[in-house]
């Protein structure tokens, strides 16, 4: 079997409504709002990192503490209510929860939606659309939280290095749209320009498949995952995504 045609055999199984229940996309797919499925999506991408159980967990307490209307409380919530010595998931606390709520209250009320905002800091038109959204998004919540710029538990800020995972998994929530698994609720960035949200098993799987030469999972790194998979499906890469994830944990590798 051709590798394309072993990551196509796992991407259609693997990319079915069976995975939503056990996969941290299943928070986005509770609202049908925008702007509840574009916070919802947001948030837990950023604590979405460890044991599958323990996201699931804790995104389910992250959503009680937003009184499970994300825009709701965004817009008029009481974030001092919050506790910000309260663990949410890992190394993120109510602090960290704050700092974000913060820049999305601004955010919102300056522009709607972050579809909105993506495409004002021409996030949608870059070649690297997490990146830029992410850098923009940083000097929002900078100066909705006194000029004060929180890194690593909210959004990284080297961004010269970093890969983006939990951005990049955001944006394949919110811009891919086959009807599955992913909501595809943008239209303003095509799934062509997606990266591939990487992390270590994501890589580790694309060293043994031969997608990847170099040993770090860094930005360099996803960029030539992300170009090899355009050579199989230059309009959706990004759908090999499902196949990375299930080939690595079925330890099915042959070609």
């Amino acid at each position: 079997m051709s590798l394309k045609s072993l990551l196509d055999e796992a991407a259609e199984r693997i990319n079915c409504p069976d995975f939503i229940p056990a996969d941290p996309v299943q928070f986005p797919h509770r609202f049908c709002d925008k702007r509840d499925i574009e916070i919802t999506s947001i948030l837990i991408s950023t604590i979405a990192w460890g044991k599958r159980q323990m996201i699931l967990r804790d995104g389910n307490r992250l959503l009680d503490l937003l009184d499970n209307k994300p825009y709701d409380f965004i817009k008029d919530g009481d974030f001092n209510a919050i506790n910000p010595e309260q663990n949410i998931h890992r190394t993120f606390f109510g602090r960290d929860l704050i700092y974000f709520l913060n820049g999305l209250r601004l955010l919102y009320s300056e522009y709607g939606t972050l579809e909105d905002f993506a495409l004002k800091c021409n996030a949608t038109e870059d070649n690297y659309p997490a990146w830029k959204l992410v850098e923009s998004l940083n000097k929002v919540f900078a100066a909705a939280n006194e000029g004060q710029f929180q890194s690593t538990r909210c959004l990284p800020g080297n961004l010269k290095n970093t890969p983006l995972k939990r951005i990049n998994m955001a944006l394949r929530w919110l811009v891919r749209n086959d009807g599955i698994v992913d909501l595809g609720v943008w239209t303003a960035i095509k799934p062509s320009k997606l990266f591939i949200p990487l992390d270590v098993h994501v890589g580790n799987t694309s060293r043994q498949l031969g997608l990847l030469t170099r040993n770090a999972n860094d930005k360099k790194s996803a960029i030539e995952i992300t170009e090899k998979l355009r050579e199989y499906d230059s309009a959706d890469p990004i759908k090999y995504d499902f196949a990375l994830f299930g080939i690595g944990i079925e330890g099915n590798t042959d070609e």
